[in-house]
């Protein structure tokens, strides 16, 4: 039988790739650093998904898992030498943290005379993650694996959409690898990043070229997503659901993400319909009330998701880089300023940020935006927190963007 190894056993490593590697025919062995995690899988050797659909639950199993314990160095690179496919989803902030394993693992590959193409699946919100990885790699390698390197492994950008809320003990039912997810199962990858024959995997499609469903992943889902969680946050809600109830929240996070659809068309000269679609069906998937997403996870670790190149400060660049005036995704940066949950320190440095500097130095230091070069969206953006702090409800703020969406950028 064919072995995938799945480098990371979150939920979205147990509730969506290693699913589809499961069904796809593979064994599947989950890398991790939590051992109760990776005792439970040697244990049980399956576990249960719960699939939230809007009025009902269905719970599938799936087997033929094992864990391995990712602080023995040598058994992850004895998994990676003898695997046929590879996939990561550990967070883009702990990718530096498995290069050397990885690196370990295509040595032992090599040195087993195992020239078979190994294709590794990309699963992390980050552009140009293919190329992030590949860096990170061949810093292990000297020139003669290098080589090799090039000519049999694909590092395979992936743009994952499924929705995974964090798991509560409540909703475990007694066992840490049950895990929640929505109905949608669609795994886009890039076509042009695998070596040799593409594999069959259930319900993955590659896609080329895959800069659109990068982009759309970022600069819509998750764009939105955040845009709902951070006004939502403001009306003290608890789940995304609610924040779908509040007219004008989800008619705030439908414009921002028409927005950039407009802008995504363009870019990729791809049918502007087929956008307004995906938004549509986005804010019917935010509405799902079974799937418990809550504000603070979606809203989590601003500072990341406020930055130049991300979900929100990026979708308004693509805008204004095609006249695009970005305003209800800048009203979604303000309400990410004062995003101040409990417990969340990102979110905490970037209030104190704010309180102390104000938000115009917060503005440069976290998302690169200033006042001399981007007057425009700075302005707006200034405007949007100024009425935040002063306490406008969300159809203050709502016919304000819709004001200010007259505003026409060169």
């Amino acid at each position: 039988m064919k072995k995938a190894v799945m480098y990371g056993a979150g939920n979205i490593g147990r509730g969506f790739i290693g699913q589809l590697f499961s069904q796809s025919g593979y064994e599947v062995a989950f890398i991790d650093i939590n051992p109760v995690i990776i005792e439970r899988l040697n244990e049980d050797k399956a576990y249960p998904i719960r699939i939230a659909a809007r009025d009902r639950y269905e719970e599938i199993t799936v087997s033929n898992v094992r864990g391995v314990n990712g602080f023995n160095i040598q058994d992850v690179a004895e998994e990676i030498a003898t695997a046929d496919i590879m996939a990561t989803a550990i967070g883009v902030n702990a990718l530096p943290k498995i290069s050397k394993p990885i690196a370990l693992g295509l040595k032992k590959r090599w040195e087993k005379k195992n020239f078979n193409p190994l294709n590794i699946i990309i699963c992390e919100n980050l552009i140009d993650a293919n190329k992030y990885m590949e860096k990170l790699i061949k810093a292990e390698l000297n020139e003669e694996e290098i080589k090799l390197f090039d000519e049999y492994v694909g590092l395979v950008e992936a743009s994952i959409g499924r929705m995974v809320p964090i798991m509560t003990e409540e909703m475990q039912e007694g066992n840490p690898l049950r895990v929640y997810v929505e109905e949608y199962c669609e795994l886009p990858v890039d076509k042009d990043g695998f070596k040799g024959e593409i594999p069959a995997i259930k319900n993955m499609i590659p896609y080329s070229p895959f800069d659109l469903y990068i982009q759309r992943k970022l600069f819509m889902h998750n764009m939105g997503h955040a845009t709902c969680a951070y006004l939502g946050f403001l009306k003290n809600h608890t789940y995304i659901w609610e924040t779908m109830e509040n007219v004008a929240i989800k008619l705030i996070t439908l414009r921002a993400l028409l927005e950039s659809a407009i802008a995504l068309s363009v870019e990729h000269n791809y049918p502007l319909h087929k956008l307004i679609e995906h938004a549509d069906d986005l804010i019917y998937r935010f509405s799902n009330k079974l799937l418990g997403d809550t504000v603070a996870r979606v809203g989590k670790d601003p500072v990341r998701k406020l930055a130049a190149n991300d979900r929100l400060v990026g979708a308004t660049r693509l805008c204004l880089k095609h006249g695009i005036s970005p305003s209800y995704i800048c009203l979604g940066i303000a309400a990410g300023y004062a995003f101040s949950p409990e417990g969340d320190e990102s979110a905490a440095k970037v209030v104190e940020t704010v309180q102390n500097e104000g938000i115009e130095s917060a503005l440069s230091k976290f998302s690169g935006i200033n006042k001399e070069k981007d007057e425009v969206i700075f302005n707006m953006i200034v405007d949007f927190y100024d009425m935040i702090r002063r306490g406008k409800s969300p159809e203050e703020l709502e016919q304000a963007a819709e004001i200010k969406s007259k505003i026409i950028t060169e």
